[in-house]
């Protein structure tokens, strides 16, 4: 029996035979997340080389004011209208938000009608496709609610909407990614708009999340092997003790319910951060000198101030629609033409049925206390073998065992205490087992485990029953262990002991982890650790390369050498995203889209902030109006 079965969707390419990956230095990468990123690549070139077909910018001057159409929000009133009648409820604490709430974000901000006239790249574009992706993920994960959690494993229709699901994220992980490259190089974090830039970044990182509880609902192959490993990570810092990656139930809550709600609010709070501060000014031409502080404060008031400059037309609800358009079309034919990943999860009765003696070995070390989870540690016992600590605090220990895991007693002896009722042999087997003393009892299991090794002198099998007077009782409790796994029955008895819903698979999925068949089946699906496993998804799929900066740290010495590896990898990876956020805020950082002018490509031509006059007027023959009279004519 082959377990790496994989659904046949009805898809014109089939993206389940096993991917390719490529090898350069340490690096390990699919072909399918290779091409994810270059396509990333491509399309951010081209929106920053491909001419914008835009109408001529424009300025509207006011009839009866000296100022320009678009050049500020400002709402004037009629002087000679008389002084309106004292409001006696403009103390109320309503009055007083909806008059805030209208300084920070008129009519004219939140559905703007003109924008600068800079804002004429392909480049901007980003941010609205950003959001109409998320829209169809969002859209695609109320279809597959209809369903429930499982129908799409098993119904055509529900595969088709997860589908649409998986390829409606892919775009909107993709759009994120490239619209944060561009607002990088742009500096967008000027002129006061720091926070908008902030939120941006956690918006970013929450989809991050997102996606990985995602992930880890979908009770396949690539969750299973997503969740035992990721809980490495999640358990040295702590987390794992609340924050069960095992259990797919409590995932799924996540991803359907609390992170859609924060990463909405943050998108929302980011979007109106967009609209109070608007979009950041084009870099000046030339570099201003580190030295000269006045010119650079000169600058930055210039950033903060409103643009003065030529406007053009911009219809956000149009623009809204065409790109809700166009990445529906996208998703329908992704979705139609290759379809979505779907391995069979590995269950306790396949791989008892592939690899009998692997199962019983596995199951020995459990009785002898040998095994990975036996001697794991925080959250699960006491253990010290996946302990891992940097600095002072060991955040594992510090949150304690908040899933009890007994190995011998959960994965052999209390499966088998319930066979016994109706197997008279196996009772007499399991009493000898349990009244002998734990030194007798550890010779015996250790005696079988080591004839069921690897690369031990092999005996008559017998189904698990070995002729080994020096394992005792053992051989005949492997053999029941055995035939309750291949029956099935292990597997519902491990999430049996579970009450009301079985969706927490913590306890099967650390037993199946400690044996060796799991990893072989991953290592075949290009999956573990030492092929960049986190960015990789079964098949010939993109996975998850935004993910490489974490995994990065797998393979970078002294860390990837460590044995609390995983701890490295989550404070580098937050320390590197710290960074991330504060860019505004650390010289260097914030001064490399001036040193590698990138921008120079999104912005083409002179724009300039125009020199005004009083009233802030506009000056004729300034720089910024002489352009954009050019520029209108």
């Amino acid at each position: 029996m082959n377990p790496y079965v994989v659904a046949d969707p009805a898809s014109v390419i089939n993206l389940n035979h096993p991917g390719t990956f490529l090898t350069w230095s340490f690096i390990d990468i699919s072909v399918a997340n290779l091409a994810v990123i270059a396509v990333m690549v491509f399309i951010f070139g081209l929106a920053l080389l491909v001419p914008f077909p835009s109408r001529h910018a424009s300025q509207r001057p006011i009839p009866g004011t000296g100022t320009l159409a678009g050049a500020t929000d400002t709402v004037t009133t009629d002087s000679t209208a008389g002084a309106a009648p004292a409001d006696p409820d403009a103390d109320m604490w309503t009055a007083r938000v909806r008059r805030l709430a209208l300084r920070l974000l008129p009519p004219g901000k939140l559905l703007p009608d003109r924008q600068p006239a800079y804002v004429a790249s392909w480049v901007y574009i980003f941010g609205v496709a950003t959001l109409a992706a998320l829209g169809l993920a969002i859209v695609s994960g109320f279809a597959l609610a209809l369903g429930g959690p499982d129908w799409w494993h098993y119904n055509s229709v529900g595969h088709f909407f997860n589908s649409i699901h998986l390829w409606s994220v892919e775009l909107f992980m993709a759009f994120m990614v490239i619209h944060l490259w561009g607002k990088f190089w742009m500096a967008a974090w000027r002129g006061r708009r720091a926070l908008t830039w902030m939120t941006g970044v956690v918006a970013f990182m929450a989809a991050v999340v997102e996606c990985f509880t995602g992930y880890l609902s979908q009770q396949n192959f690539d969750s299973q092997w997503i969740a035992t490993n990721g809980k490495d990570a999640f358990n040295a810092v702590g987390l794992g003790s609340f924050w069960n990656v095992l259990n797919f139930g409590q995932m799924l809550m996540w991803h359907i319910v609390l992170l859609p709600i924060i990463l909405i609010a943050i998108v929302g709070a980011h979007v109106l951060l967009v609209r109070i501060r608007g979009v950041s000014h084009p870099l000046p031409a030339k570099r201003i000198p580190w030295r000269d502080r006045t010119a650079r404060k000169a600058a930055a008031t210039a950033d903060a101030a409103p643009w003065r400059g030529p406007t053009r037309r911009y219809d956000i609800l149009k623009e809204g629609t065409i790109a809700g358009l166009i990445a529906t079309i996208v998703v329908l034919l992704a979705a139609v033409l290759l379809s979505s990943p779907d391995v069979p999860p590995l269950t306790i009765k396949t791989w008892a049925t592939v690899d009998q003696i692997g199962f019983v070995n596995t199951a020995a070390t459990e009785l002898n206390g040998t095994s990975v989870s036996a001697n794991y540690g925080p959250p699960y016992n006491n253990g010290t073998g996946s302990l891992q600590q940097v600095g002072p605090v060991s955040w594992q220990k510090l949150f304690g065992i908040t899933q009890p895991v007994d190995s011998a007693k959960l994965f052999v002896l209390v499966p088998l205490t319930v066979a016994a009722k109706t197997d008279p042999a196996l009772a007499t087997a399991l009493h000898s087992y349990t009244s002998a003393t734990p030194a007798q009892q550890l010779r015996w299991a250790t005696a079988y485990a080591q004839a069921t090794a690897p690369g031990a002198k092999k005996v008559p099998f017998r189904g698990g029953d070995l002729s080994l007077p020096a394992a005792g009782p053992v051989p005949l409790m492997m053999a029941s262990e055995l035939t309750m796994a291949r029956s099935g029955a292990l597997d519902t008895d491990l999430l049996a002991q579970r009450q009301f819903y079985g969706t927490d698979f913590t306890k099967p999925l650390l037993f199946i982890a400690d044996g060796g068949y799991y990893a072989t089946l991953a290592t075949r699906m290009h999956l573990t650790g030492d092929q960049w496993g986190v960015m990789n998804e079964t098949g010939s799929y993109p996975g998850q390369p935004w993910l490489w900066l974490y995994q990065m740290w797998y393979h970078v010495n002294p860390f990837g050498d460590s044995h609390s590896a995983d701890i490295w990898a989550v404070y580098l990876t937050g320390v590197a995203t710290i960074l991330l956020l504060l860019v505004p805020f650390i010289p260097g950082l914030r001064d490399i889209p001036r040193l590698i002018p990138v921008h120079r490509l999104v912005w083409r031509g002179n724009w300039q902030q125009p020199a005004t006059g009083p009233g802030g007027a506009p000056v004729q023959g300034g720089q910024g109006q002489e352009h954009g009279q050019r520029t209108a004519s």
